[in-house]
C-alpha cells in the first residue's frame, strides 16, 4: 500500500490529499486494501456503487456491449441510449404525465448535468437562480456557482450567474428571494453533502408554488439521492411534487460513469441542437450499465430492501447516547456526534474494518451500496460502540 501511496503523490495533482487507502478488489459490499484487509463498504464511493463491487449484472451488461458497440458518437444513437432515457421518464412517472412529456440529455457525471441543467434555465431568457445554503451541486464553474460552501467558491470567483443562497428548509425565505427574474429554484430533496439533511414537509411543496407563481422552474438535484438510494426511485417522490427538471448521476450507472438531465414539460424542448453537446455522454456502454441498474433494483426488489434495513440501520446508531441525531431515508444516512470528533469515528472504523464518512467535523454520512446484507448491517451496528470508544468520542 505505502508503494502505490507513495506513487501516487509523485502521478496525481494533489486535489484530494493523500489516499486512505489503496484499494485492489472489491466483492459485494466488501473491498480488501493492497495489504490484504477487508472492509465492509458502508460508502459506495459516496453512492455511487449501487449493485456494491463485481455485481454479475453489470459486469454482464458492460461485457456484452462493449462487444457490439462501445462509443459512435452523437451524430448517432444506439438502442441502449433510448431504451435507458424511455425507462427513467416511466419511473419518473406522474410527474411526466402531469407535464405533458419529458425528454432526457445524457452526460457523464453529476457536475456535468448540473452544468447542463444551468444551461437550460438561461433559455427561459432569464438568469437569477435561487438555491439552498448547504447545498453542493458540483465543482465545475458553473455548477460551483451555486455550491453553497464559501470555500469551494471563492477561489474561483467571479462565477456565471445571478445566484441567491437561501436557508435550506425556509419557504419563506424562498419565496421572499424568488422574483419575476428567476429561471430557476435549485433544491436537493435531501442535503447529501451537508450531511444528509432531508427537506421538512411541504417545504419542496412549497418552491413548487413558488415557481409557480413567478413563472420559474423548480429543478431537483437527485445526484445523490436519486435512482433507488432512499427506498424510492427518486426522493422526491415521497413528497408528491412534481418538477420540471431532475438531474442524475451516481448510483445510475452502478459504478460506470453517467449523467442525465431529465425536462419535464416546457423544460423538455428548451435546448435545441446547438445549445449543448457532450463527446461521450450517452454512449452504449454507459447507457447499458445504467439499464442493468434499474432492472436489477426492480427484479430483486431493491427498493423494500433499502427502506426496510435502512430504518433499522438508523434505530441501531441513534441508540447509543453519543448519537445526538439521525437523518435520512433509506440508505442515505447522516448522523450528528456530541463532540467534534467525526474524522476519529472514521480513522476508528476503518480500523475495524468499516468504510464510512465525514461530511463535518461532528457529522457521519454513510450510503453502502442498495445490496447491502443484514448480516453487514448487523455486524457494523454491533461494532459500532466499540468504534466510538475507540475514537474517545
Amino acid at each position: 500500500m505505502n508503494d502505490l501511496t507513495s506513487r501516487y503523490t509523485e502521478a496525481l495533482m494533489n486535489t484530494f490529499g493523500p489516499p486512505k487507502l489503496a484499494l485492489v478488489r472489491g466483492k459485494g459490499t466488501h473491498v480488501w486494501d493492497a495489504d490484504g484487509k477487508e472492509y465492509v463498504d458502508l460508502l459506495a464511493g459516496i453512492a455511487v456503487n449501487s449493485l456494491g463491487h463485481g455485481h454479475p449484472a453489470l459486469v454482464g451488461a458492460i461485457t456484452e456491449q462493449l462487444q457490439t458497440l462501445g462509443h459512435v458518437s452523437n451524430f448517432f444513437t444506439t438502442g441502449p441510449q433510448v431504451e435507458l432515457a424511455e425507462t427513467l421518464l416511466r419511473l419518473l412517472g406522474g410527474g411526466v404525465t402531469a407535464q405533458g412529456g419529458g425528454k432526457v440529455f445524457f452526460t457523464n457525471s453529476g457536475a456535468e448535468a448540473n452544468e447542463g441543467a444551468f444551461k437550460l434555465t438561461r433559455r427561459t431568457g432569464r438568469t437569477h437562480v435561487v438555491v439552498a445554503e448547504g447545498g453542493f451541486h458540483g465543482r465545475t464553474m458553473g455548477a460551483l456557482a451555486l455550491t453553497s460552501k464559501a470555500a469551494y467558491r471563492e477561489p474561483f470567483e467571479p462565477l456565471p450567474g445571478e445566484v441567491t443562497f437561501v436557508p435550506y428548509g425556509d419557504a419563506d425565505a424562498l419565496a421572499a428571494a424568488v422574483t419575476g427574474d428567476t429561471a430557476a429554484i435549485c433544491l436537493e430533496p435531501i442535503q447529501g453533502e451537508a450531511g444528509v439533511v432531508v427537506a421538512p414537509d411541504g417545504y419542496l411543496a412549497a418552491a413548487r408554488r413558488v415557481a409557480d407563481e413567478h413563472g420559474a422552474l423548480l429543478w431537483f438535484d437527485e445526484v445523490q439521492s436519486g435512482i433507488g438510494r432512499t427506498g424510492d426511485w427518486f426522493a422526491h417522490l415521497r413528497h408528491e411534487v412534481v418538477p420540471d427538471v431532475v438531474t442524475l448521476a451516481k448510483g445510475l450507472g452502478g459504478g460506470f460513469p453517467i449523467g442525465a438531465v431529465v425536462g419535464l414539460g416546457r423544460a423538455a424542448d428548451l435546448l435545441q441542437p446547438g445549445n449543448h453537446g457532450t463527446t461521450f455522454g450517452g454512449n452504449p456502454v454507459a447507457c447499458a450499465a445504467a439499464l442493468a441498474v434499474l432492472r436489477t433494483i426492480e427484479a430483486d426488489g431493491l427498493l423494500e430492501h433499502v427502506r426496510v434495513l435502512g430504518e433499522k440501520i438508523r434505530d441501531g446508531l441513534a441508540a447509543d447516547p453519543r448519537v445526538t441525531e439521525v437523518r435520512g431515508e433509506g440508505l442515505l444516512i447522516g448522523l450528528d456526534l456530541v463532540s467534534e470528533s467525526a474524522a476519529a469515528v472514521v480513522q476508528a472504523a476503518q480500523e475495524a474494518g468499516f468504510i464510512i464518512n465525514m461530511t463535518t467535523p461532528q457529522r457521519i454520512r454513510l450510503a453502502p451500496p442498495l445490496v447491502l446484507t443484514d448480516d453487514d448491517a448487523a455486524s457494523f451496528l454491533q461494532a459500532w460502540p466499540g468504534i466510538l470508544d475507540a475514537a474517545e468520542v
